[in-house]
């Protein structure tokens, strides 16, 4: 009896949630909130975004999906619709019919006017996001060259976790001798020129094409709404980090969110084992990633890490 309860509870939940949803969407058609700040976590695909993101979302000022939102923002704009050439959006893209249409998903999913999102591909998209919300802030975290690519390969190796918005891709992938059958992560300009590339070439690929992307929007972004923080800095002092992250956000960092960012590593989210600095140096992708370190080494000197 009692699973059958607990299924029942779910239900319920479930129907209730939709309710809520249905409701809150009938009141933005007719309020029309504006929406306030909401926060866009960016940076290459397993740079810590996740920690980032779920820590942010833990914020009681934000509401958040507490999960990716690629179907969502690709049903705006499809991929289909633009020869699957890129994840990309420009300012051209953005539209004041997508500016509701996002400000309503998320009122109605939140409940809230301020709220934080994330996901593989935004990083590739300030320009347009910033278009849609000049108020918005974009907090951007870097990680290192040796291991984020090092946890790039790790997650090519998790195609079911990290492609499943690629079934319909026009293309057939057969990366590191038919290794990988399905493209990971996100979709950058270039990127059918690896096709049939070592696994760690279309790492360092994606590490230099997302982060120049990012790298190259900041220019147009007010430095008041922009946010940088290294990968390495959280690790070493969470506290400090996240303070910082929080203040430069406007949102309060009391002690219950220092007391969550003192154990967030203890919480590894998305994270492929122990959380620790220079993991690809003792690891079995090591050779892989020394012979492309050398092709990420300018972009990783713009980004703040030593030559």
């Amino acid at each position: 009896m009692s699973d059958f309860w607990k299924k029942v509870g779910k239900t319920l939940r479930h129907h209730g949630q939709q309710a809520l949803r249905g409701l809150r969407g009938l009141w933005w058609d007719i309020a029309q909130p504006e929406p306030d700040r909401p926060i866009f976590v960016i940076g290459c695909s397993r740079a810590g975004t996740t920690v980032l993101y779920k820590t942010l979302a833990a914020s009681p000022e934000l509401g958040s999906l507490n999960r990716e939102t690629h179907d969502f923002w690709v049903s705006l704009h499809p991929l289909a619709g633009k020869n699957w050439g890129t994840h990309a959006l420009s300012e051209k893209d953005a539209s004041p019919r997508d500016r509701v249409a996002v400000a309503r998903y998320f009122f109605t999913w939140t409940g809230k006017p301020r709220w934080v999102d994330k996901n593989n591909q935004n990083g590739l998209c300030v320009p347009y996001l910033q278009a849609l919300f000049p108020e918005a802030i974009f907090v951007y975290i870097k990680r290192n060259p040796g291991d984020n690519i090092n946890s790039l390969i790790e997650g090519w190796g998790k195609e079911g976790k990290f492609s499943t918005w690629s079934d319909d891709l026009p293309a057939q992938v057969a990366i590191d001798n038919g290794r990988y059958t399905r493209w990971c992560f996100f979709l950058s300009e270039g990127w059918r020129r690896y096709l049939k590339a070592p696994v760690e070439k279309v790492a360092a690929f994606q590490y230099c094409a997302m982060n120049e992307a990012i790298m190259a929007a900041r220019a147009a972004v007010p430095p008041s709404n922009w946010v940088e923080v290294f990968y390495e800095d959280l690790v070493r002092d969470p506290v400090a980090g996240f303070r910082a992250i929080f203040q430069s956000s406007h949102l309060q960092f009391d002690a219950r969110m220092e007391d969550l960012c003192r154990n967030v590593l203890e919480t590894p989210y998305d994270a492929f084992g122990e959380i620790r600095l220079d993991k690809w140096r003792d690891g079995r992708n090591r050779e892989r990633v020394e012979r492309v370190l050398p092709l990420a080494q300018a972009t990783a000197v713009k980004m703040g890490y030593p030559g």
